[in-house]
């Protein structure tokens, strides 16, 4: 029987094991980097080992320091979690020879399908050669060989941007995977990402989980899941068990896996087997009532599952909650988590407590919600009216997003496939602010100043307020007066620092605020209050390009030089923050007037990284 157990990653998933751990009596350890020392999962474990590592990204990468930290701890078992190394056939060698029980399937069978070309040959297929691909076989898309999670995958629509996708897509990999292996596979337009969870014991029995639909996903990341996948027939939801059993019997799999297909119609395409457990592991766990983390620490400990599993009951849907910001390329975001709560009945997995740093160095998930319903109607309606009114205080996120995509008739109706957000993104982004919030926020502000002379005998101007939201400026005016505080168009009911109540057309409305420096929360809408007079030393020279989010140069474009002539849309400058690679355009052609960064270098958001003087006949015609 397991008695300590350490879990060989970090963040919500960490936190996640430990749970179940917790409730079966078994001791935790955690490893962190010193990034992470005062993270979550260092905190509620039962002791934790410092991981020394060169960056805090490769901390988590080196197998030998968290088998050395588990023996040294006094653990007796450990659990991979996912990403990292989850897929790595070696570290799960080196930790059972070092006598300690790992928690997931053999060496042999994540070699044979870690590896995603390795199991396409497993399954009778193979990867389309460079060499061979011509303007027919397009749009091919480029993948990363190991790992997952959209790194280092690349569209490819035109031949030209082939070898581009290919070095970019490599060095990508090579970061978050410490594996820069790329292949290439044909790219089907319009198909739904649907996976099958395993769960297999050592004595021959494999479970089929039921399907999961994963199809709306950002740079090939996925943002929402559900259990079951809807609108299947039975029979190609048995062809997709069979395919999942046959994998994992093709390769004496133990614990719990996921085999992912592209589903075109009433086609299955095998995508890869994932020899872990899934980032949307909830969802099957929420339909077939059972914790998927204790049912492999049981198969690990050698028990037998029963023949059959557990029948599914309910539909559950699971939403990725990320610091990013959709509505500019996805930019992760960083900064103070100061408050993260959602409605109860819907659960919240998070690596995240109220006062934590989110950083630059992992993946920008903040916490996943999760609703479980008799039907998918209602499970849609709970997590989205959850979500709408979660308590998010802290860097912009995705959460606006998921709820317009949760209520959007093409997901109520089961029609979503893996291009959603190509079509959808631009009207799901739009801001909607609530017309209210930035006068609440003022009115807040300004509770207490009455007190002390602020009104007048005399008619005076009005006070004035300006906010940004969603990068669009809001300007508000209120009074004081004898009776307190007055604004145009509404009667202030109450106002004070925490909540202001207003009644417009006899419909009274309640407003909760919350201030943390310039940045205020007003209900769910998030301000960003202005200074009254601008700093003309923020003033920039027209052209500058800013770094959207924090981290790190990691390429500039060949023999790129102060007055070098530059097009419109020339890639510039490549930044990695967060595991992923974003790149830095040239807004306009010119001439690149001043160049501030080089390789390596760490800028923060607003960083001035370069400046492009637009052409003087470009600037003439327009």
């Amino acid at each position: 029987m397991i008695q300590t157990l350490l879990v060989a990653n970090r963040g919500e998933i960490a936190c996640r094991v430990f749970r179940t751990c917790r409730e079966a009596g078994i001791r935790t350890v955690a490893v962190h980097s010193d990034a992470d020392a005062n993270a979550l999962h260092a905190r509620v474990a039962d002791a934790a080992v410092r991981l020394p590592g060169a960056t805090p990204a490769e901390t988590y990468l080196r197998g030998d320091l968290i088998v050395k930290a588990a023996l040294a701890a006094g653990a007796d078992a450990v659990h991979p979690g996912y990403g990292f190394l989850s897929e790595n056939a070696g570290f799960a060698r080196a930790v059972l020879d070092a006598g300690l029980i790992w928690i997931g399937p053999p060496p042999d069978a994540i070699e044979a399908m870690a590896s995603k070309t390795r199991a396409k040959a497993l399954m009778g297929l193979a990867p389309l050669d460079e060499a061979d691909i011509t303007a027919a076989d397009l749009p091919v898309l480029v993948k990363a060989a190991a790992g997952g999670g959209g790194r280092g995958m690349r569209i490819v629509r035109r031949l030209k941007e082939l070898p581009a996708a290919l070095e970019s897509a490599h060095a990508e990999a090579a970061s978050a995977f410490g594996d820069g292996e790329v292949f290439i596979e044909p790219y089907v337009e319009g198909g739904r990402h649907v996976e099958v969870q395993i769960l297999a014991d050592a004595h021959g029995t494999v479970w089929p989980l039921g399907t999961r639909d994963c199809s709306l996903q950002r740079r090939h990341q996925k943002v929402i899941e559900e259990a079951p996948a809807p609108g299947l027939s039975e029979g190609l939801t048995q062809e997709l068990y069979t395919l999942a059993v046959r994998a994992a019997r093709a390769v004496s799999y133990v614990g719990a896996g996921t085999v992912e297909f592209l589903v075109e119609g009433d086609r299955a395409h095998f995508l890869e087997m994932n020899t872990r457990l899934q980032v949307e592991h909830p969802v099957t766990e929420a339909v077939f009532g059972l914790d998927l983390v204790a049912e492999q620490i049981r198969v690990a400990e050698g028990r037998a599952l029963d023949t059959t599993p557990p029948r599914a009951r309910g539909h559950a849907i699971e939403a990725r909650l990320y610091a990013e910001d959709p509505a500019h390329d996805w930019a992760p975001q960083t900064g103070t988590l100061h408050r993260l709560a959602l409605p109860p009945g819907v659960r919240l997995d998070t690596g995240y407590g109220d006062g934590d740093t989110v950083g630059i160095h992992y993946d920008p998930m903040l916490a996943k919600a999760v609703a479980h319903a008799p039907t998918r109607a209602e499970a849609i309606r709970r997590l989205a009216g959850a979500l709408e009114t979660a308590v998010i205080h802290g860097p912009v996120t995705n959460r606006d997003l998921l709820v317009r995509s949760l209520r959007h008739e093409e997901f109520t109706r089961a029609r979503m496939d893996t291009g959603f957000y190509d079509r959808h993104l631009a009207g799901l982004t739009s801001p909607a602010p609530d017309p209210y919030a930035p006068l609440a926020a003022a009115l807040a502000d300004a509770h207490g100043r009455s007190r002390f002379g602020g009104w007048r005998n005399v008619p005076s101007r009005p006070q004035t307020k300006r906010y940004l939201i969603a990068g669009e400026e809001h300007e508000v005016h209120y009074r004081h007066t004898r009776r307190g505080l007055a604004a145009d168009g509404v009667r202030v009911v109450q106002a004070d620092a925490r909540r202001v109540v207003l009644e417009a057309d006899g419909v009274q409305r309640r407003f909760d605020i919350a201030r943390y420096g310039d940045q205020v929360y007003v209900n769910t809408t998030r301000l960003t209050a202005l200074p009254r007079f601008p700093d003309p030393a923020a003033q920039l020279a027209p052209g500058s390009l800013l770094a959207p989010m924090p981290g790190t140069v990691v390429r500039v474009a060949e023999d790129l030089t102060e007055g070098a002539s530059v097009r419109a849309g020339q890639p510039l400058i490549w930044l990695e923050a967060m595991k992923m690679q974003h790149q830095i355009s040239a807004p306009v052609s010119g001439t690149l007037s001043a160049l501030h960064v080089k390789p390596g270098q760490q800028v923060e958001p607003g960083t001035v990284l370069a400046v492009v003087q637009e052409s003087p006949s470009r600037q003439a015609s327009s």
